[in-house]
């Protein structure tokens, strides 16, 4: 980064942090520094900075809940968007939502307002503009199913609207570049009755306290599925419920869940995802794909 960008550090409302953990942000609670870590407040100032890091290294920090940073660190810039990019307004027939808000928070949302259709957020870790990005779902839902266009700016600060078909959505991924920041997701509004929605987010929320090891520190699914199986039945089948790797281990409860029991390194988690890796192909001769996002040195 620039020295003139460290001027204008003092100037903007976003915050700068140096050499800072990134670790401690992401659900594994694992991990190393960053080189350069900024809460970005609006995208006025999004703008400013994209402008001064220009083709640096830089990555996108949502909710940390999908993420795994390497202990080494990553050796760039981070950046967190801020208050800005945390609201959620109703206008005409659209719900606009700030891709910084918790899916979760969209869920509630929807509830109070009677818009049906996004229950299943209730169910994903993380924000709404990880989930574009990755096409997040669960219990028979998809985020493209639901969305209508996107806001975005590239790393040369340029603003761009996208329509869905153009973002290419599919299992677990899309066609948005690493260089690109969903700011906004515009999705239609499909209005129902409040009892039904709740009903749903209930049965949801019952469906993840049975299945899932959701008070550990994990980040949710580890390995995207292969087509037409289920990535945690393959990894039972192949003997890899339980196992560890230091203080890192695959949960009991769903095989595709890796924890952190406390003390685990981010090469812990890693390795112990690599060594599923192998288990599974030996067995199966199907290789497993990282749904974990893994990022730095």
């Amino acid at each position: 980064m620039s020295n003139k960008l460290l001027e204008f550090t003092k100037k903007l409302k976003s915050k700068f942090f140096f050499d800072h953990n990134i670790g401690k942000y992401t659900w594994f609670r694992t991990g190393g520094n960053a080189k350069i870590f900024a809460i970005v407040e609006n995208s006025t100032e999004l703008e400013i900075i994209l402008n001064e890091i220009n083709n640096d290294n830089f990555f996108i920090l949502g909710s940390g809940s999908n993420l795994l940073v390497r202990d080494n660190g990553y050796n760039g810039t981070i950046l967190k968007l801020g208050k800005g990019f945390n609201s959620i307004n109703i206008k005409d027939n659209r719900l606009e939502v700030g891709a910084s808000i918790l899916d979760i928070n969209l869920s509630n949302f929807a509830l109070k307002n009677n818009i049906e259709g996004l229950e299943f957020y209730s169910g994903i870790p993380g924000s709404i503009g990880g989930a574009v990005k990755m096409n997040a779902g669960c219990f028979g839902s998809e985020t493209k199913d639901v969305i209508s266009c996107i806001e975005i700016y590239n790393n040369f600060s340029e603003k761009k609207i996208i329509k869905k078909n153009d973002i290419k959505l599919s299992y677990r991924s899309s066609n948005i570049k690493n260089n690109q920041i969903i700011t906004k997701v515009i999705f239609e509004l499909n209005y129902g009755k409040n009892s039904h929605i709740k009903d749903k987010i209930d049965n949801i929320k019952k469906q993840r306290i049975l299945s899932q090891p959701i008070k550990n520190k994990t980040s949710g699914s580890t390995f995207k599925n292969p087509d037409n199986l289920y990535a945690a039945k393959l990894i039972e089948e192949a003997g890899c419920k339980g196992i560890s790797y230091g203080d890192a281990f695959v949960s009991d409860q769903h095989a595709n869940f890796l924890i952190n029991r406390g003390k685990a390194t981010a090469t812990d988690i890693e390795n112990l995802g690599n060594l599923i890796i192998e288990k599974v192909y030996s067995k199966f001769n199907i290789k497993l794909d990282w749904e974990v996002k893994i990022i730095g040195d």
